[in-house]
């Protein structure tokens, strides 16, 4: 799965601006899917018949857009005015490599030098638009050749392995490619039941794309596959830590968008508990998923959630355990088999 988890973070797709992702988790899905689709909002919706086919109709989703940015000015200097789509602290936007629009410009972002900066502006975390992106062009004409006003950018981070067995993964959104990435390993499975498979789009600025595919696809369960939330930092009280990497797979119980189903929430459980999978739940109510606006779809639907614990979420260099992306697949696996057998009342 990590081999396949280094193409998707590779590639571009903040939300609204989704196609280059989408394009690649399209070829991946091709040989397995029976039929595939792209709706008006952009989401990707892809079905795989299995063994039975008169099953509760399961869908499983993942949002495959990213954080990132939007170019709004280019200066008569040269460089590039932008503005944050989606949730990007200030903090983690300054004095990074990018990456611009479909050409993959490459460019850094940067500040007004530190010698011109007052002893009040010194206290404070500069707004994003305060920034700039300097793509080495010398001024607004040779900056025109190679940008536009409305391309997207992205953090330009590398895929790197590391830590003991080198079971840690450093890359930019893990959040939520890894929850794509289960899905196609699922995808490639001989389901036991039909499934439908929803990459959706726009999650990080609203979960509008889940809005319109849970609509379309009428499902009776939706599991939602996702990148949460770990604050599990030095200085960061033991109850504000949210989830801790390593720390096994996240079973969603409450979040602030969702209360997931309860019988859903005690399979999974006792389900990981039976197989020796480790797990846990957030210890601190933050975050929240797809499942919010899919539970609430039509008549509304029974969801359930397992996501993979990430750090410094939402910034170039996110950081999550290859233990807790493979164990939230087998628990995925499990539920999609008991749905099957007709065990999840």
């Amino acid at each position: 799965m990590l081999k396949l988890l280094k193409e998707l973070t590779a590639a571009s797709g903040v939300s609204g601006f989704e196609a280059p992702v989408r394009s690649l988790i399209a070829e991946k899905c091709r040989p397995y899917a029976d039929e595939m689709s792209v709706d008006t909002m952009g989401n990707l919706i892809v079905f795989k018949r299995g063994k039975k086919h008169n099953a509760p109709k399961l869908m499983i989703a993942a949002h495959m857009d990213e954080v990132g940015f939007l170019i709004n000015k280019i200066e008569d200097s040269g460089v590039l005015r932008f503005a944050e789509v989606g949730g990007v602290n200030p903090r983690v936007a300054l004095g990074r490599r990018v990456l611009i629009g479909p050409d993959k410009v490459p460019g850094v972002t940067g500040l007004k030098a530190y010698h011109l900066v007052s002893k009040e502006e010194e206290k404070k975390t500069p707004a994003v638009s305060q920034m700039y992106i300097d793509i080495g062009a010398q001024n607004k004409e040779e900056a025109e050749k190679k940008v536009k006003i409305g391309d997207w950018v992205v953090f330009d981070s590398d895929f790197v392995r590391f830590g003991e067995g080198k079971k840690r993964i450093k890359a930019k959104a893990i959040d939520d490619r890894i929850g794509c990435a289960q899905m196609i390993k699922l995808m490639e499975k001989d389901l036991p039941m039909d499934v439908t498979f929803a990459f959706t789009v726009q999650e990080e600025v609203g979960l509008r794309g889940a809005k319109t595919a849970a609509f379309n696809v009428e499902p009776d369960i939706a599991l939602i596959l996702e990148g949460t939330t770990s604050a599990d930092m030095p200085g960061v009280d033991d109850a504000k830590k949210v989830t801790r990497v390593g720390g096994g797979c996240v079973i969603g119980c409450v979040d602030t968008g969702t209360i997931y189903d309860r019988r859903l929430f005690d399979f999974l459980r006792n389900a990981a508990d039976e197989a020796g999978i480790p797990w846990q739940i957030k210890n601190y109510i933050a975050g929240g998923t797809d499942a919010a606006v899919v539970q609430r779809s039509r008549a509304a639907v029974r969801v359930a959630n397992i996501s993979t614990p990430v750090r410094m979420l939402h910034a170039a260099s996110t950081v999550a355990d290859k233990d807790d992306m493979e164990n939230g697949l087998k628990l995925a696996e499990l539920l999609i088999d008991a749905i099957a057998a007709g065990k999840v009342k």
